[in-house]
Protein backbone atom coordinates (compact mmCIF):
# COMPACT_ATOMS: atom_id res chain seq x y z
CA UNK A 1 0.00 0.00 0.00
CA UNK A 2 2.89 2.54 1.00
CA UNK A 3 4.66 1.97 -2.65
CA UNK A 4 0.99 2.07 -4.53
CA UNK A 5 0.37 5.56 -2.39
CA UNK A 6 4.20 6.79 -3.24
CA UNK A 7 3.31 5.72 -6.89
CA UNK A 8 0.31 8.11 -7.02
CA UNK A 9 2.40 11.00 -5.40
CA UNK A 10 4.81 10.88 -8.21
CA UNK A 11 2.31 10.45 -10.62
CA UNK A 12 -0.34 12.38 -9.47
CA UNK A 13 -1.36 14.34 -13.14
CA UNK A 14 -1.78 10.94 -15.11
CA UNK A 15 -3.88 9.46 -11.75
CA UNK A 16 -5.95 12.53 -11.99
CA UNK A 17 -6.69 11.96 -15.62
CA UNK A 18 -7.49 8.31 -15.00
CA UNK A 19 -9.98 9.46 -12.48
CA UNK A 20 -11.64 11.74 -14.83
CA UNK A 21 -11.92 9.77 -17.52
CA UNK A 22 -13.22 7.35 -15.23
CA UNK A 23 -15.98 9.33 -13.89
CA UNK A 24 -17.09 10.87 -17.30
CA UNK A 25 -17.24 6.89 -18.99
CA UNK A 26 -19.37 5.87 -15.74
CA UNK A 27 -21.88 8.33 -16.14
CA UNK A 28 -22.02 8.26 -19.90
CA UNK A 29 -22.57 4.72 -19.79
CA UNK A 30 -25.42 5.24 -17.05
CA UNK A 31 -27.07 8.16 -19.08
CA UNK A 32 -27.16 6.05 -22.26
CA UNK A 33 -28.56 2.76 -19.97
CA UNK A 34 -30.13 3.93 -17.69
CA UNK A 35 -31.48 7.29 -18.54
CA UNK A 36 -32.05 6.31 -21.99
CA UNK A 37 -29.87 9.95 -23.18
CA UNK A 38 -31.73 12.06 -21.39
CA UNK A 39 -29.76 13.66 -19.49
CA UNK A 40 -26.48 13.75 -20.86
CA UNK A 41 -23.51 12.00 -18.96
CA UNK A 42 -21.33 15.74 -18.82
CA UNK A 43 -23.78 16.88 -17.09
CA UNK A 44 -24.41 14.17 -14.52
CA UNK A 45 -20.11 13.90 -14.75
CA UNK A 46 -20.02 17.61 -13.85
CA UNK A 47 -22.72 17.22 -11.13
CA UNK A 48 -20.91 14.59 -9.60
CA UNK A 49 -17.70 16.60 -9.66
CA UNK A 50 -19.14 19.58 -7.76
CA UNK A 51 -20.31 17.05 -5.37
CA UNK A 52 -17.10 15.40 -4.33
CA UNK A 53 -14.84 18.37 -5.39
CA UNK A 54 -17.18 19.68 -1.92
CA UNK A 55 -16.87 16.28 0.15
CA UNK A 56 -12.73 16.71 -0.85
CA UNK A 57 -12.88 20.12 0.80
CA UNK A 58 -14.35 19.50 3.56
CA UNK A 59 -12.81 16.74 4.40
CA UNK A 60 -9.42 18.29 3.66
CA UNK A 61 -10.20 21.44 5.74
CA UNK A 62 -9.25 23.46 2.19
CA UNK A 63 -10.75 25.13 -0.79
CA UNK A 64 -9.64 23.20 -3.85
CA UNK A 65 -11.75 20.22 -3.44
CA UNK A 66 -10.55 16.65 -3.54
CA UNK A 67 -7.13 18.70 -4.23
CA UNK A 68 -7.04 19.04 -0.65
CA UNK A 69 -7.00 15.32 -0.19
CA UNK A 70 -3.03 14.39 -1.06
CA UNK A 71 -4.36 11.17 -3.53
CA UNK A 72 -5.61 13.72 -5.56
CA UNK A 73 -3.79 16.72 -5.24
CA UNK A 74 -2.99 16.14 -9.10
CA UNK A 75 -6.68 17.57 -9.73
CA UNK A 76 -5.39 20.95 -8.95
CA UNK A 77 -2.91 20.90 -11.99
CA UNK A 78 -5.45 19.18 -13.93
CA UNK A 79 -8.26 21.90 -12.73
CA UNK A 80 -5.68 24.22 -13.05
CA UNK A 81 -6.26 27.72 -15.19
CA UNK A 82 -3.71 26.09 -17.86
CA UNK A 83 -5.64 23.02 -18.59
CA UNK A 84 -8.60 24.95 -18.56
CA UNK A 85 -8.15 27.51 -20.75
CA UNK A 86 -6.10 25.02 -23.41
CA UNK A 87 -9.40 23.13 -23.09
CA UNK A 88 -11.91 26.10 -23.99
CA UNK A 89 -10.01 26.97 -27.57
CA UNK A 90 -9.42 23.25 -28.61
CA UNK A 91 -13.43 23.79 -28.22
CA UNK A 92 -14.01 27.03 -29.50
CA UNK A 93 -11.69 26.49 -32.39
CA UNK A 94 -14.21 23.87 -33.59
CA UNK A 95 -16.55 26.38 -34.43
CA UNK A 96 -16.25 27.38 -38.08
CA UNK A 97 -17.41 30.96 -39.23
CA UNK A 98 -18.17 29.22 -42.44
CA UNK A 99 -20.51 27.22 -41.74
CA UNK A 100 -22.07 29.63 -39.22
CA UNK A 101 -22.44 32.21 -42.17
CA UNK A 102 -24.72 29.11 -44.19
CA UNK A 103 -27.53 29.71 -40.86
CA UNK A 104 -28.13 33.38 -42.52
CA UNK A 105 -29.18 36.43 -40.64
CA UNK A 106 -31.08 33.79 -38.09
CA UNK A 107 -28.43 31.65 -36.80
CA UNK A 108 -26.17 35.21 -35.99
CA UNK A 109 -29.60 37.06 -34.30
CA UNK A 110 -29.80 33.91 -32.60
CA UNK A 111 -26.40 33.90 -30.49
CA UNK A 112 -26.08 37.22 -30.19
CA UNK A 113 -30.40 36.93 -28.46
CA UNK A 114 -29.26 33.98 -26.80
CA UNK A 115 -26.27 34.61 -25.00
CA UNK A 116 -28.08 38.22 -23.79
CA UNK A 117 -30.60 37.06 -22.49
CA UNK A 118 -29.48 34.05 -20.38
CA UNK A 119 -26.50 36.63 -19.36
CA UNK A 120 -29.58 38.35 -17.86
CA UNK A 121 -31.30 36.45 -16.47
CA UNK A 122 -27.85 34.90 -14.90
CA UNK A 123 -27.29 38.38 -13.11
CA UNK A 124 -30.96 38.55 -12.03
CA UNK A 125 -30.68 35.38 -10.01
CA UNK A 126 -27.10 36.74 -9.02
CA UNK A 127 -28.58 39.82 -7.82
CA UNK A 128 -32.01 38.27 -5.92
CA UNK A 129 -29.37 36.33 -3.88
CA UNK A 130 -27.72 39.59 -2.71
CA UNK A 131 -24.69 39.62 -5.36
CA UNK A 132 -24.20 43.33 -5.89
CA UNK A 133 -20.47 44.00 -7.05
CA UNK A 134 -19.65 43.15 -10.89
CA UNK A 135 -17.61 40.37 -10.92
CA UNK A 136 -19.43 37.78 -9.20
CA UNK A 137 -22.83 39.39 -10.89
CA UNK A 138 -20.92 39.04 -14.18
CA UNK A 139 -19.88 35.10 -13.55
CA UNK A 140 -23.01 33.98 -12.45
CA UNK A 141 -24.93 35.63 -15.38
CA UNK A 142 -21.84 34.15 -17.87
CA UNK A 143 -22.31 30.77 -16.15
CA UNK A 144 -25.72 31.16 -17.00
CA UNK A 145 -25.21 31.26 -20.90
CA UNK A 146 -23.43 27.57 -20.24
CA UNK A 147 -20.98 26.14 -17.39
CA UNK A 148 -17.94 26.30 -19.65
CA UNK A 149 -18.41 30.30 -20.08
CA UNK A 150 -18.95 30.97 -16.48
CA UNK A 151 -15.68 29.39 -14.81
CA UNK A 152 -13.73 31.00 -17.80
CA UNK A 153 -15.21 34.73 -16.90
CA UNK A 154 -14.69 34.13 -12.97
CA UNK A 155 -11.21 33.32 -14.07
CA UNK A 156 -10.46 35.90 -15.67
CA UNK A 157 -12.28 38.64 -13.96
CA UNK A 158 -10.93 37.30 -10.17
CA UNK A 159 -14.57 35.48 -8.87
CA UNK A 160 -13.84 33.62 -5.88
CA UNK A 161 -14.60 29.96 -6.06
CA UNK A 162 -17.88 30.06 -4.09
CA UNK A 163 -19.05 32.09 -7.16
CA UNK A 164 -17.31 30.34 -10.06
CA UNK A 165 -19.05 27.28 -8.18
CA UNK A 166 -22.29 28.89 -8.41
CA UNK A 167 -21.88 29.61 -12.17
CA UNK A 168 -21.15 26.36 -13.18
CA UNK A 169 -24.13 25.18 -10.99
CA UNK A 170 -26.56 27.31 -12.88
CA UNK A 171 -25.25 26.27 -16.18
CA UNK A 172 -25.88 22.38 -15.52
CA UNK A 173 -29.11 23.04 -14.85
CA UNK A 174 -29.75 24.84 -17.92
CA UNK A 175 -28.01 22.11 -19.96
CA UNK A 176 -30.33 19.35 -18.12
CA UNK A 177 -33.66 21.33 -18.76
CA UNK A 178 -32.86 22.17 -22.19
CA UNK A 179 -32.03 18.25 -22.97
CA UNK A 180 -35.49 16.95 -21.22
CA UNK A 181 -37.89 19.64 -22.37
CA UNK A 182 -36.39 20.00 -25.89
CA UNK A 183 -38.12 16.79 -27.17
CA UNK A 184 -41.22 17.65 -25.15
CA UNK A 185 -41.17 21.16 -27.07
CA UNK A 186 -40.31 20.61 -30.26
CA UNK A 187 -43.15 20.43 -32.09
CA UNK A 188 -44.66 23.49 -30.48
CA UNK A 189 -41.74 25.64 -31.44
CA UNK A 190 -41.58 24.03 -34.76
CA UNK A 191 -38.18 22.69 -34.35
CA UNK A 192 -38.26 20.51 -37.27
CA UNK A 193 -35.82 21.35 -39.55
CA UNK A 194 -31.94 22.90 -40.17
CA UNK A 195 -32.30 26.39 -39.69
CA UNK A 196 -34.60 25.60 -36.40
CA UNK A 197 -31.97 23.56 -35.38
CA UNK A 198 -29.16 26.07 -35.94
CA UNK A 199 -31.33 29.24 -34.09
CA UNK A 200 -32.11 26.92 -31.67
CA UNK A 201 -28.34 25.86 -30.72
CA UNK A 202 -27.99 29.70 -30.94
CA UNK A 203 -30.38 30.57 -28.50
CA UNK A 204 -29.80 27.61 -26.10
CA UNK A 205 -25.83 27.81 -26.76
CA UNK A 206 -25.20 24.41 -24.35
CA UNK A 207 -23.66 22.38 -26.91
CA UNK A 208 -24.17 19.02 -24.63
CA UNK A 209 -27.62 20.26 -23.88
CA UNK A 210 -28.44 20.88 -27.26
CA UNK A 211 -27.01 17.61 -28.84
CA UNK A 212 -28.93 15.80 -26.74
CA UNK A 213 -32.14 17.08 -26.78
CA UNK A 214 -31.96 17.32 -30.89
CA UNK A 215 -30.84 13.40 -30.58
CA UNK A 216 -33.97 12.36 -28.98
CA UNK A 217 -36.42 14.60 -31.44
CA UNK A 218 -34.11 13.63 -34.55
CA UNK A 219 -30.87 12.62 -35.20
CA UNK A 220 -30.72 14.47 -38.12
CA UNK A 221 -30.55 18.03 -36.55
CA UNK A 222 -27.91 17.52 -34.49
CA UNK A 223 -24.96 18.75 -36.72
CA UNK A 224 -26.87 21.63 -37.14
CA UNK A 225 -27.47 22.40 -33.79
CA UNK A 226 -23.89 21.59 -32.67
CA UNK A 227 -22.50 24.07 -34.69
CA UNK A 228 -24.00 27.19 -33.73
CA UNK A 229 -24.10 25.64 -29.79
CA UNK A 230 -20.06 25.51 -29.87
CA UNK A 231 -19.69 28.88 -31.43
CA UNK A 232 -21.35 30.17 -28.72
CA UNK A 233 -19.52 28.88 -26.24
CA UNK A 234 -16.54 30.47 -28.09
CA UNK A 235 -18.74 34.15 -28.47
CA UNK A 236 -19.87 33.63 -24.73
CA UNK A 237 -15.83 33.35 -23.75
CA UNK A 238 -15.07 36.39 -25.63
CA UNK A 239 -17.60 38.78 -24.69
CA UNK A 240 -18.74 38.46 -21.04
CA UNK A 241 -15.04 38.96 -19.10
CA UNK A 242 -14.70 42.02 -21.50
CA UNK A 243 -17.56 44.05 -22.92
CA UNK A 244 -20.46 42.39 -20.52
CA UNK A 245 -17.91 42.66 -17.45
CA UNK A 246 -17.32 46.48 -18.34
CA UNK A 247 -20.93 47.28 -18.76
CA UNK A 248 -21.69 45.83 -15.45
CA UNK A 249 -19.24 47.67 -13.71
CA UNK A 250 -19.83 50.78 -15.25
CA UNK A 251 -23.64 50.38 -14.01
CA UNK A 252 -22.58 49.17 -10.91
CA UNK A 253 -19.87 52.22 -10.48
Amino acid sequence: MEELLKLIDKNGLIVAFLLVGLLTWITDVFSKKVLASRIPGSAIAIFLALVFGYLGGLLGDGEKGLADLKLFQGLSLLGGSMFRDFAIVATASGASFFLIRKSGWIGMISLVFGIGVFFLGGVALAWLMGYRDAVSLCTIGAGACTYIVGPVTGGAIGASSEVIALSIGSGVVKTIAVTIFTPILAKKIGLDSPGAAMAFGGIMGTSSGVAAGLAATDPKLVPYGAVTATFYTGLGCLVCPSLFYLILNWLLS
